[in-house]
């Protein structure tokens, strides 16, 4: 079955995918501290020994969408003290910059129904530098480059493995898995390499029956669990069996005496240590390990093969190379039609880029009351952790396939990454995508007061609001790939969402003037001061970043409401409120509370200010280049005259509307018979004057523009750092285009320089918008000061050009993502294995923070 046909039944086909987390320790989930300190509640070092509650993890797994049950590999090179059963990285505390993985692996292929996924390993044969990589990251300060596991020069001689995983689907309940272990040294070396099944623990926390894995004969195990159909795991080659429990080895952990005889470290402790007291010598448990001791001469390779299935079977691999080739045909086929008129390299970069996307959706388990309150026949809670955090958020149930930012940095959902991610996703399985958008507006998420949760270290913090942006988006993705729009998602989504739109309205606009202030809002450190905290000496910092995103909101609920309005008339009033909406946000941010001289743009400078409006009644511009004052553009729609006429109460409300209100419409609006493309209307917060102020700006080399993309804070702050003294404090900003010099948000993030993807795309975005309206008579100068015009169209595509030559060989072979290692750049085993990171240096492109954030990071997919 082709990958097209599969989709028409997702469900089905998506029960079996990579939702293993490689991260469950460190969580929030996982932590029941009285101090909420959840990087210390459960260390990697004790990972290995406790059983988690809400989750597992392992390293390129695979488990059904419940995560019942778990597969993923372990590694021993006989040099480690541990086995290598999940990912090492440093905590928050730990890291220079925060935490951050300190691993070499890659997500290679993947397609919508996982029939086929593939996935990387990189396994040193010599032993893995632990304590080097805590010890050299500890010495290092905030001013210094993180030192990764390459830096250690472990792989300089290439006595290392490659270990490929690929996963592929017979059937829905069939899986076929094949082991490519290469020996990249020149000299043989032994790899013990484990496969191994176990089932999530649950029963202590239920009276459900223990799941078991046994034998069946010597190449077959069987799973038995009431929460699933029995599966078969055959083997292809014998090996050793090895059984434990998924439980707790309390007596390692906290001294006292297990509950069981055999607990979830055993495998490693047999392993490593040559403890054989430590596996069930039953032949059975709810863990085991398919154990292969293998000697690959130099330069070499072995293969292992084994069959997951529901089904008895006397021939398991008969057919094996015949389906492999089949679905491995399916998945080219599926993404050539995708990919179109695009070179090789494109192509490798943009199918790398939606196979991480596919990958970092994670099984997400966390039901809130019950966190907090503890497990029946559990040690109660401290009272700090029963009215901790999120402990306005016991309505949230979740228990879904999520697509998360990153699977080891950031393994839970964020929501307005979640967005962003959407737009890819829906370029390749739209329906995965609505189901996303609609999961956080559903009644377990969404809080009863309509804010969305924000992600799990506090859901009650504040992120942008483009979910309608998603929304919209993906409606007209689907349209475009169908010929058919789905209305009844549009309406779905826009019922739920006037709840948050309202939430946004009572909440952040505290003085009722249409500018949004405080919280988080995503930009992390961009600004002068942290703005999840109170203002210095008082008062209130009006932001233009703020503003701009819900002026966007307003728009696309607008536009929404306007496509409803299409096939349901009673929409219409809504388009009318959100257009009015709309009309007073821009006149806010021209004139706040009618003060003159208080609006957030600056004429002399041509840019969009902070203002912070102090206790004493005054106002004091924030004159800060930086991207926070570039977000107005993304405020625009442009609206065919044909999609007008079929709303005459709109079109009639909004020129009664401008009559009585011409300062406000005068500040937004271009109505047929102005310069522009007469079959186009524009509703934008900027008019041509300001639009070309700020793409001169954002345009400028010198500023903005870096030969990568648009970069969140000028330049100019290099040489001559921003200062502003409040209240006998001095607070300065300077351009720092790598890691962040400071702690603020975590210190695992920097919007002080670095090029980020999410925000990029909104632009390029709205520059296309512009571009519809005025055409191509509108020239602007790209890049500015240079002498060469071209329409904001051409700009637009220039600008994406630079964002995906972070990814694509320059003229020298070298991709700017990997800056100036010459391992990456150069080897073959590693020169085309593309990690798609958080942000990028907003000089020379190299990727930071986050290793495998293809979520948002994914959306280069759509720029290529």
């Amino acid at each position: 079955m082709k990958e097209t046909e599969k989709l028409k039944n997702p469900q089905t086909w998506r029960k079996w995918g990579p939702y293993l987390s490689e991260r469950q320790w460190g969580t929030v989930r996982e932590d029941y501290s009285e101090n909420g300190d959840a990087w210390d509640y459960i260390t990697h070092d004790m990972a290995r020994s406790k059983t988690y509650r809400w989750g597992e993890d392992g390293i390129g797994g695979l488990s059904d969408d419940n995560q019942f049950l778990c597969l993923a590999t372990s590694y021993w090179n006989g040099e480690d003290d541990i086995l290598k059963e999940r990912l090492f990285g440093l905590t928050n505390n730990e890291g220079n910059h925060g935490e951050d993985v300190k691993e070499m692996y890659y997500y290679l292929d993947n397609v919508p129904s996982h029939s086929y996924m593939k996935f990387l390993y990189k396994y040193p044969q010599t032993k893995f530098p632990y304590e080097k990589l805590l010890k050299e990251n500890q010495k290092r300060g905030k001013q210094d480059p993180e030192y990764e596991l390459i830096d250690t020069g472990i792989f300089d001689e290439d006595k290392y493995f490659d270990v490929f995983t690929e996963y592929v689907k017979n059937s829905e309940n069939d899986i076929l898995i094949q082991y490519t272990i290469h020996n990249r040294g020149s000299k043989k070396a032994n790899l013990h390499f484990l496969p191994t099944l176990w089932f999530r623990n649950t029963l202590e926390w239920s009276e459900a029956d223990k799941p078991t894995i046994s034998t069946m004969d010597s190449n077959v195990l069987l799973l038995q669990s009431k929460k699933l159909e029995n599966y078969y795991c055959y083997l292809e080659e014998e090996a050793t069996f090895l059984f434990t429990e998924n439980e707790s080895n309390d007596k390692r952990l906290y001294g006292i005496d297990n509950q069981v005889s055999y607990v979830k470290d055993g495998i490693h402790e047999f392993v490593v240590n040559g403890n054989k007291k430590a596996v069930s010598p039953q032949q059975s448990g709810s863990k085991a390990a398919i154990y292969y001791q293998k000697e690959i001469l130099g330069k070499n390779s072995v293969t292992i093969r084994l069959r997951l299935t529901d089904k008895k079977t006397e021939a398991p691999f008969k057919d094996f190379d015949k389906i492999y080739k089949q679905q491995l045909a399916f998945a080219d086929e599926f993404y050539n039609e995708k990919h179109g008129e695009k070179s090789e390299d494109e192509k490798l970069v943009q199918r790398q880029a939606w196979a991480g996307m596919l990958w970092s959706k994670q099984f997400y388990y966390y039901y809130v009351k019950n966190w907090l309150e503890g497990d029946k026949g559990e040690p109660t809670p401290s009272e700090s952790h029963q009215h901790g955090r999120n402990f306005d958020w016991k309505h949230v149930m979740a228990a879904d396939i999520i697509s998360m930012p990153d699977n080891w940095e950031y393994p839970w959902f964020a929501a307005w990454d979640l967005a962003f991610h959407c737009i890819p996703l829906a370029s390749i399985d739209v329906g995965f995508a609505k189901d996303q958008v609609l999961l956080f507006i559903m009644e377990r998420y969404m809080h009863p007061n309509g804010q969305m949760p924000a992600y799990e270290w506090n859901f009650s913090d504040v992120n942008p609001p483009v979910h309608s942006l998603a929304a919209w988006k993906i409606y007209q993705m689907e349209k475009e790939q169908t010929g058919k729009g789905d209305i009844e998602f549009l309406q779905k989504v826009f019922h739920k969402l006037i709840l948050n739109f309202n939430w946004w309205v009572n909440r952040k606009d505290t003085e009722g003037n249409n500018i949004f202030e405080g919280g988080f809002l995503g930009l992390d450190n961009i600004g002068v001061f942290d703005r999840s905290k109170p203002m210095p000496g008082g008062g209130v910092l009006e932001q233009s970043d703020g503003t701009s995103w819900m002026a966007m909101y307003a728009l696309s609920m607008m536009r929404i409401a306007m496509e409803i309005s299409y096939h349901h008339p009673v929409y219409e009033d809504m388009a009318v409120k959100f257009s009015e909406h709309f009309f007073y946000i821009a006149g806010a941010m021209a004139n706040m509370n009618n003060t003159e001289g208080a609006g957030l743009w600056d004429e002399e400078d041509g840019f969009y200010y902070d203002m912070l409006h102090t206790d004493d009644g005054n106002w004091k511009r924030l004159r800060l280049r930086t991207l926070v004052g570039l977000l107005p553009l993304i405020a625009v729609e442009v609206i065919e005259e044909n999609n007008w006429e079929k709303l005459p109460g709109l079109v009639s409300h909004i020129e009664w509307f401008t009559q009585k209100r011409p300062d406000l419409a005068s500040l937004v609006s271009k109505w047929v018979g102005q310069d522009g493309n007469s079959n186009m209307q524009l509703l934008s917060l900027l008019r041509g004057h300001r639009m070309k102020c700020l793409l001169r700006r954002m345009l400028d080399e010198n500023e903005f523009l870096s030969d990568f993309g648009i970069r969140s804070i000028s330049k100019i702050y290099e040489e001559n750092p921003f200062e502003i003294e409040i209240e006998n404090e001095t607070f300065n900003v300077k351009y720092t285009p790598a890691e962040s010099d400071t702690g603020m948000f975590g210190g695992n993030s920097n919007w002080r320089g670095p090029i980020w993807m999410p925000v990029n795309y909104l632009l390029i975005e709205s520059m296309h918008r512009f571009h519809d309206y005025y055409g191509d008579d509108f020239k602007i100068e790209m890049p500015t000061n240079s002498g060469n015009y071209a329409t904001i169209e051409d700009a637009a595509n220039q600008v994406a050009k630079r964002l995906t030559s972070i990814f694509l060989k320059d003229k020298n072979g070298n991709r700017a993502v990997f800056g100036d290692n010459k391992k990456l750049q150069e080897d073959p085993h590693f020169k085309d294995y593309i990690v798609f990171h958080e942000y990028f240096n907003g000089d020379n492109g190299k990727g930071l923070g986050a290793s495998h954030q293809t979520g948002w990071t994914g959306l280069v997919a759509l720029l290529i």
